[in-house]
């Protein structure tokens, strides 16, 4: 049984995906769901209350997971004409903005999971998630924009990410961590691992969306594989490091009136004689 995707949702630009490329897409759509099964299991298997980095894991799996079967399925693009490989006669290429919308679940709670891990405040971690939001709206805008005002936008994110990679690399690991540093160590391999993937990013865009150097395909190809290792490999490599940290250690808290309450107890009978 052959891939029929594109037969059934033919492209809609001149530069689009092949059915090579769609059957890549769905290597790592079937990759992630195997992994957000994986993860969805092993959440159940801890204590409840000690659940919200799996938890955080399997959003942002679900939101890739959704991503890749819409590519895949040739769904969630739109023709924008090129800046740079313009024939004349108005070509076109895919932009897929179902994978911005991935992003921009993804992007935050894959920060956020790791910035939880020091004592970072909360105004110092908000403003992190906003820089990655601009991040990812500044890529869809600029990939979206024809004329070379696109690259202006590429330039918005850039400055955004440097604020990321100083909150991951600088200021992180400059506050004290929870437990006695009991997570320092794997901080350090998961800042240093996700500051790293953060800088290919910008590369791929300039090369796809940006100046249309790569086919819509090898653009596939290469996001997928910065997604798999951002996405489903970060993932399970930064739980693995969590795996011995005692979770009181951190001091989270729901926020509910019994967690932030004392009980009121009743006194005994034996008591209640005690004081007559």
């Amino acid at each position: 049984m052959g891939n029929h995707a594109l037969d059934l949702n033919p492209p809609n630009a001149q530069l689009h995906i092949s059915t090579h490329g769609s059957d890549w897409l769905w290597s790592v759509f079937s990759f992630t769901t195997f992994v957000l099964l994986l993860v969805a299991g092993l959440s159940f298997t801890r204590p409840r209350g000690t659940r919200l980095f799996h938890n955080l894991a399997i959003i942002v799996l679900t939101a890739t997971a959704i991503s890749y079967f819409s590519m895949a399925s040739d769904l969630g693009a739109t023709p924008i004409a090129t800046e740079f490989r313009d024939s004349g006669d108005g070509e076109t290429r895919q932009i897929w903005y179902v994978r911005y919308i991935q992003w921009f679940i993804s992007f935050p709670l894959v920060t956020l999971s790791v910035l939880l891990t020091t004592g970072l405040s909360l105004s110092d971690i908000t403003t992190t998630l906003f820089m990655t939001e601009v991040v990812v709206i500044s890529g869809l805008v600029g990939a979206l924009v024809h004329s070379t005002y696109k690259w202006a936008y590429f330039t918005f994110g850039a400055t955004a990410l440097l604020y990321i990679w100083y909150s991951l690399l600088v200021n992180g690991p400059r506050t004290a961590f929870p437990g006695a540093g009991a997570f320092k160590t794997g901080y350090w391999l998961s800042s240093a691992y996700l500051s790293f993937m953060l800088i290919t990013y910008p590369i791929c865009w300039a090369c796809s969306e940006g100046s249309n150097l790569i086919t819509p395909t090898s653009e596939m190809i290469w996001y997928g594989i910065l997604d798999l290792i951002t996405g489903p490999i970060f993932l399970v490599f930064f739980l693995f490091q969590l795996r011995a940290v005692d979770y009181e250690a951190f001091g989270f808290a729901s926020g509910k009136y019994t967690d932030t309450t004392l009980p009121v107890t009743r006194p005994t009978k034996a008591q209640e004689a005690g004081a007559v």
